[in-house]
């Protein structure tokens, strides 16, 4: 399965975060992105693993595990996950593993870095989504 930029594009704008993003904008990360196919039971990386890409899931179902090989969580269509090991400069803290076939988007941490330098909206959409998952921070 193939997508066009168009197509990438409004996967894009589904996200929550691109979705404030406007359709020329989103066209520009789109041509950035890359796509990534996965079987059912495939790992997409494991605990440890050096973090260069986040990923946006088009179709399938990802269950994220912990070191104890406890489920973190199930994701789906137009989740996003990836992502905090690319600013924290550390390795993978969870492995994703696909519970289906699975279609991704892929966003380098060199592209995701040269989009928010390039429009700052998306550093706050990552914000905005960090900050509706925590409560309060622990100090």
């Amino acid at each position: 399965m193939t997508f066009s930029l168009i197509d990438k594009a409004f996967i894009l704008k589904k996200t929550r975060l691109f979705g404030e993003l406007d359709l020329d904008l989103l066209l520009t990360i789109a041509d950035k992105t890359g796509l990534a196919h996965y079987e059912k039971g495939q790992r997409i990386f494991e605990i440890n693993e050096e973090a260069h890409r986040l990923y946006i899931i088009v179709e399938g179902i990802v269950e994220i595990k912990d070191e104890q090989q406890q489920r973190l969580a199930l994701l789906y269509t137009e989740d996003f996950f990836g992502d905090e090991a690319l600013f924290n400069d550390r390795p993978r803290a969870y492995q994703a593993t696909c519970q289906s076939k699975c279609t991704l988007l892929t966003l380098t941490e060199t592209n995701l870095l040269n989009i928010i330098s390039e429009c700052p909206s998306v550093a706050v959409g990552l914000l905005s989504v960090y900050t509706s998952i925590i409560g309060f921070r622990h100090r």
